[in-house]
């Protein structure tokens, strides 16, 4: 009979801060016990609950859902609610994502940054057609509609905002999230905007043409979207209308 496996110490370093409070940013270490199929999510809410109570992170759905609980971890951006505590070191290092608004300690508001560039880039059907509630819904085909939900996965967590170098530049970059939902309306039959529309919104430095193609969103989207593949695809039909 095997001998019972010692749990490992872990030591959460997490970089504290309050905005507001004139207090300088520094590294607080916590010590968790690790268990089986530990999550980071579980982990810091060990802390909360047993170790310090103001401690502040944000999540909502724990099951990689609602992007709420994205932050750097390692440095890295990435979901604490899907990230293995196993498949990390014995010391973590935990920040908030940059490019956002910081709240304090790991939360950000990504909310604001995400609705500014969706009213920036208009990422709702445009239609001259009087919405017909009583209607049934048009059909489509289960192709075309398999490809626009692929697009509709993005769950908003900020994790390829965080890992985009041209952001880290260009405050104005509508980032990869932006061209995502462009990309989608795009695909979208509904959506009666011609790609001379498109590039009125993304036909710049600040757009599409912007993008270094460093790949950054691509490596670290928590959901696998063809972040690479899309960013390609709009670029290529936005210069086609712009040597027009």
């Amino acid at each position: 009979m095997s001998a019972p496996v010692t749990p490992r110490r872990l030591t959460l370093r997490i970089l504290r801060s309050a905005p507001g409070a004139h207090v300088e940013p520094q590294w607080q270490d916590f010590a968790v016990e690790e268990a089986e199929g530990m999550t980071l999510f579980i982990a810091l809410n060990e802390v909360r609950q047993n170790l310090d109570p103001s401690l502040q992170f944000d999540f909502v759905c724990r099951a990689g859902i609602c992007g709420s609980c994205g932050m750097l971890i390692d440095g890295r951006p990435g979901l604490a609610c899907r990230t293995l505590t196993k498949d990390l070191g014995a010391t973590i290092t935990l920040a908030p994502l940059p490019v956002f608004e910081l709240i304090g300690d790991l939360s950000v508001n990504t909310g604001k940054w995400m609705r500014g560039t969706a009213e920036r880039l208009e990422t709702w059907i445009h239609s001259q057609q009087a919405p017909a509630l009583t209607a049934f819904e048009a059909p489509m085909e289960p192709e075309l509609a398999e490809a626009i939900y692929e697009l509709d996965r993005c769950i908003e967590c900020g994790c390829c905002v965080a890992g985009c170098g041209t952001l880290r530049m260009r405050e104005d970059f509508v980032g990869a999230v932006g061209l995502n939902k462009i990309a989608r309306f795009r695909l979208d039959p509904r959506d009666e905007r011609s790609d001379e529309d498109f590039y009125e919104l993304i036909g710049d430095d600040s757009g599409v043409f912007g993008c270094m193609s460093l790949l950054g969103c691509h490596d670290v989207c928590p959901k696998g979207l063809p972040l690479q593949t899309q960013i390609a695809f709009l670029r290529r039909k936005m210069a086609v209308v712009g040597f027009k």
